[in-house]
């Protein structure tokens, strides 16, 4: 298994999403491993973007996006948690959101963390995951992929399919939702 390093990371988000797609995101919690395929993500960018956390500037809710490539950063919305990972150049504010997994390996904990049984129900939505993956801003947010938390590399998709963000009051006029067509775990 090869752990992405910091250079994947360091790209435009927009490419970053793309390549994400298909890849393994794996926790490891007392030594039970919990790992889903990245079936959807997100590109947000810096202040030009209106939907994204940095679009006012460095505030304490969006001061982790200027952080360097491959940075986890989490943010609250509607008390669910978000994962991003930090994309681009430090000081850029460039981010890609994991917006849903397909369940792998852990399934079992999975379900006993979201308090569901339906396997479609465990990871898709970014919320969703971050419960399964028993993911929170004190344990992650401004870390690199590290041991407990990382992205593995796999077979690169082709069938990728984009729309423009979801929930998104305002968006750029370009796709920056990105995700492997005709997959059962992506959101709806």
């Amino acid at each position: 298994m090869k752990k992405l390093n910091p250079e994947f990371y360091a790209r435009d988000a927009e490419e970053v999403a793309k390549d994400l797609l298909g890849n393994y995101l794996v926790r490891e919690i007392n030594g039970k491993i919990l790992k889903g395929k990245i079936v959807e993500t997100e590109a947000y960018y810096g202040y030009k973007d209106p939907a994204s956390r940095a679009y006012k500037g460095k505030t304490n809710l969006s001061e982790g996006m200027w952080s360097k490539p491959g940075t986890i950063f989490i943010y609250n919305v509607h008390n669910h948690w978000m994962l991003n990972f930090v994309t681009g150049k430090e000081n850029e504010a460039q981010a890609v959101l994991i917006r849903a997994l397909e369940p792998i390996e852990g399934v079992d904990l999975m379900k006993q963390y979201r308090c569901k049984d339906k396997l479609k129900d465990l990871c898709s939505g970014p919320g969703k995951l971050t419960r399964a993956f028993k993911i929170t801003k004190e344990e992650f947010h401004g870390n690199l992929a590290n041991l407990d938390l990382v992205i593995i590399r796999s077979k690169e998709i082709k069938n990728i399919e984009t729309s423009h963000r979801i929930g998104v009051t305002r968006d750029l006029p370009k796709h920056l939702r990105f995700f492997i067509k005709n997959n059962e775990f992506v959101s709806k």
